[in-house]
């Protein structure tokens, strides 16, 4: 979808943003959350065209222990106030995405609550992961339950239960048709049941075509959850840590490595994804707290912006605001932040992510292009981004000295869209200067010319609430007329074996009444005849 690929996103920790309490009282809802509309001009002048908005959903602490998948937490607000935030950021060409909380809720959600209170009498035993009644739980209850990764104020899901399902697939209906949200950020995405992904992939595609969903995934092989049957992208933690430890480290070969493997040539393993890229978020230290040189902010923004996949600014670090995890505590990585007081605000560091922004959106073979790496020493690194015809060549110097660096290019006049400065070459081989702890992005003088005169990109065009698709049917038990004219009764829904497709299980009505599977979207589908549009199977009751 092309909109990811042209995005630049911004991710925000609604509570520690808003400045919330740590704890939920229950008192009437505070509209805290108005305050993402203050920020929208700051957000326009980087060229920011969506936002990643951490947890929303009521919750009885940190976002991340959900009570109420329907309802935003009354410490920002309420549903009301956040639909109108939403409408203002679509107008200004700002798409939404949430975190999608589905591994685990709350001790406070109301079905756990149920099970507290009627034992095995509820009817929610089920919704949750290993729940039984054979021994008590760390937190005094008379069962056992699993905690998500031993936490056990975190009450792991039963994503197994079509019930959970499907109620977790209306609340991200609901968010979509009421407040148009584009896309959902999937945590623990590398605990989560991957039929669930399968299933909700199937769900949101069914309401928008364009819905993007990225997984947080800190290890493993990218492609396991990131694929045509499940999820869009995920977290690029492996490129995360290069990105500062090469620096650190005077090292370029770490980042280089890690960028051949994912994208180079014909042999990246991740080539055909857009990996959702970062210098850090509400979960790591801040990145200007773990560089050794605060010099190489801007750097690390460059290889940020013009890398494969779609680069992500953590609130404040635009500024280079500073945090790091004490004690447990994540609560210096989530500050309050206001306009015009940010603490030891880095001024240059801003005008820099601005220009980047601008380049970004002007440049599509940053945007869609391959990757061809084109040198690399420790202290120097150039590549080659290229789609079709339009080509970038991207070179940086952790040095803290001016540095000449040789590489091949493929045009003869070349601009640095930094500097404007023009270089040239006859024989194909480019031998330029890059300036202390920076870098140059070179592009053809047409490209160059099209970015002076570029004020602002996509990100100032509102994006539209497309037209709301009709809610599929939904298979219900007992007879049904083919449209040809055959009477059956739907005994149940069966699961192939072997790639779980939903099938269902049917029986003629008249003659030897045989058994009949078909798959369940053929079933409840459409057929064309005599010019009618008419369902292959209609309900009787």
């Amino acid at each position: 979808m092309d909109w990811i690929r042209k995005a630049i996103f911004y991710h925000i920790y609604p509570l520690g943003f808003c400045g919330a309490p740590a704890q939920n009282n229950w008192d009437a809802p505070v509209m805290r959350i108005e305050k993402l509309v203050e920020w929208i001009p700051h957000l326009r002048s980087m060229n920011i065209n969506a936002l990643y908005l951490g947890p929303v959903f009521e919750s009885s602490e940190h976002g991340y222990d959900t009570r109420d998948y329907f309802t935003i937490d009354r410490r920002l607000g309420d549903n009301a106030t956040f639909k109108e935030v939403c409408r203002q950021l679509h107008e200004n060409g700002i798409r939404i995405v949430l975190d999608g909380v589905f591994n685990h809720v709350g001790r406070e959600f109301w079905a756990f609550r149920d099970v507290q209170e009627k034992k095995q009498g509820s009817a929610y035993c089920t919704w949750f992961h290993n729940l039984n009644f054979g021994g008590g739980s760390p937190m005094g209850d008379p069962f056992w339950y699993e905690g998500w990764s031993g936490h056990y104020n975190l009450v792991k899901l039963n994503l197994r239960n079509p019930q959970v399902v499907q109620h977790l697939l209306d609340a991200v209906g609901m968010w979509i048709d009421e407040f148009g949200i584009d896309g959902l950020r999937l945590d623990a995405a590398d605990c989560v049941d991957l039929d669930f992904f399968r299933q909700l992939r199937g769900f949101v595609r069914s309401k928008r075509p364009d819905f993007w969903l990225m997984g947080e995934i800190i290890h493993g092989d990218y492609n396991r959850w990131a694929n045509p049957d499940m999820l869009d992208s995920v977290t690029n933690y492996e490129c995360r840590k290069g990105l500062y430890s090469s620096h650190n480290d005077h090292n370029y070969f770490e980042i280089a490595y890690s960028l051949n493997r994912q994208f180079g040539g014909n042999g990246g393993i991740y080539r055909g994804l857009c990996l959702y890229n970062f210098a850090d978020n509400h979960d790591v230290h801040r990145l200007a707290s773990v560089l050794k040189e605060p010099e190489h902010q801007k750097n690390i923004y460059t290889l940020l912006y013009t890398m494969p996949g779609v680069p992500s600014i953590y609130y404040g670090s635009e500024w280079g605001v500073k945090g790091m995890q004490q004690k447990g505590s994540d609560a210096q990585l989530r500050p309050c932040l206001e306009l015009g007081r940010i603490p030891d605000a880095d001024e240059s560091l801003l005008r820099h992510l601005q220009k980047l922004g601008k380049i970004r959106a002007g440049l599509p073979a940053l945007q869609f292009g391959g990757y061809d790496q084109c040198m690399v020493k420790n202290e120097q690194f150039a590549f080659r981004r290229t789609d079709g015809s339009n080509q970038a060549y991207v070179a940086l110097n952790l040095a803290a000295h001016p540095e000449y660096v040789e590489f091949r290019v493929e045009r003869s006049l070349l601009v640095d869209v930094f500097s404007g400065t023009r270089f040239e070459t006859n024989d194909g081989n480019l031998k330029l200067e890059l300036p202390a702890y920076g870098a140059r992005i070179l592009v053809p003088e047409a490209d160059y010319a099209h970015l002076d005169n570029l004020e602002y990109c996509e990100a100032a065009a509102p994006v539209e609430k497309p037209e709301p698709v009709a809610a599929p049917r939904k298979l219900e038990l007992g007879r049904y007329r083919h449209f040809k004219g055959g009477e059956y009764e739907v005994i149940g829904l069966a699961r192939h074996s072997e790639t779980l497709e939903e099938l269902v299980v049917y029986r003629a009505l008249y003659g030897q009444q045989e058994l009949w599977v078909r798959p369940l979207e053929m079933f409840l589908g459409t057929v064309e005849r005599d010019g009618q549009t008419l369902e292959r199977f209609s309900y009787l009751g």
